[in-house]
């Protein structure tokens, strides 16, 4: 007979502070952390310096399986291109799913607009390996500016994500064709 163990008081804060942001945003109470957590605030201030340095690791936590579910694996024999459009086939997927809100990441940028806050800093790491990763491919492939085409990728994630986390728009058969078009004026192969 197994019985699953009983999350740590530390993971369930983290979830707690994933969940609720990424559904409610940044300003989500002490209280209502801790009670999504089954927690005392006690308990809180002992694991985490203050509320922020929670958001800030809970982001951190999450960040590697967020760019994981995004990125193709490395070396997959696909072109830069296809390297490119996968990323944006991936964010299509998610953007179905009713729960979406858009990039946790970019939202937490928007909502805090201070670049000094420690979720700020993590998000901001996770929206530059994201471009990061644009740049390499774009370069690999050819672009004629490659610096250029990150951003203009960039752009059109965060974008096409928060349209989408707002229900504003479908992402269906309107981001290949956007990231297609970018590519083929950069010379992308």
């Amino acid at each position: 007979m197994t019985t699953d163990a009983k999350p740590s008081t530390r993971a369930r804060l983290l979830e707690a502070a994933a969940t609720l942001t990424y559904r409610d945003g940044v300003g989500i109470g002490v209280e209502a952390l801790c009670k999504a957590a089954g927690v005392s605030k006690r308990s809180l201030y002992q694991l985490f310096e203050s509320k922020d340095v929670l958001l800030a690791a809970s982001l951190e936590e999450r960040a590697s399986a967020y760019v994981v579910a995004l990125m193709p694996a490395a070396d997959d024999g696909r072109s830069p291109r296809e390297r490119i459009l996968h990323v944006f086939g991936q964010m299509e997927s998610q953007a179905d799913a009713p729960e979406f809100r858009g990039c946790p990441y970019l939202a937490v940028q928007v909502e805090l607009k201070d670049r000094d806050h420690p979720a700020s800093r993590v998000a901001h790491g996770v929206k530059s390996e994201l471009t990061a990763f644009f740049r390499s491919e774009a370069e690999q492939g050819g672009a004629d500016d490659p610096d250029l085409l990150a951003r203009q990728l960039s752009l059109v994630f965060d974008g096409a994500g928060a349209r989408a986390g707002i229900g504003a728009d479908r992402l269906t058969g309107l981001v290949a064709p956007t990231v297609t078009a970018l590519l083929d004026a950069a010379g992308v192969r």
